[in-house]
């Protein structure tokens, strides 16, 4: 999943990336910072390569807002 916080303020921005750091530690995933509020969470059976987090550090998903 990505987590675009690019909207949000600092403070609930940390909150919901605090939130989502303790969903992902439960299911055994992993959390990684994109770009400064993109974040990428993701489960432990998948796994991301360098190139498709680069296509998402350019801009490359899909916003649903």
């Amino acid at each position: 999943m990505i987590m675009n916080l690019t909207e949000m303020d600092d403070t609930d921005a940390k909150r919901l990336v605090d939130f989502a750091a303790g969903l992902v530690f439960g299911l055994h995933g992993s959390i990684e910072r994109v770009t400064q509020k993109v974040f990428l969470l993701s489960p432990a059976n998948v796994d991301v390569t360098a190139e498709d987090k680069a296509r998402i550090a350019e801009g490359g998903f899909f916003n649903q807002s």
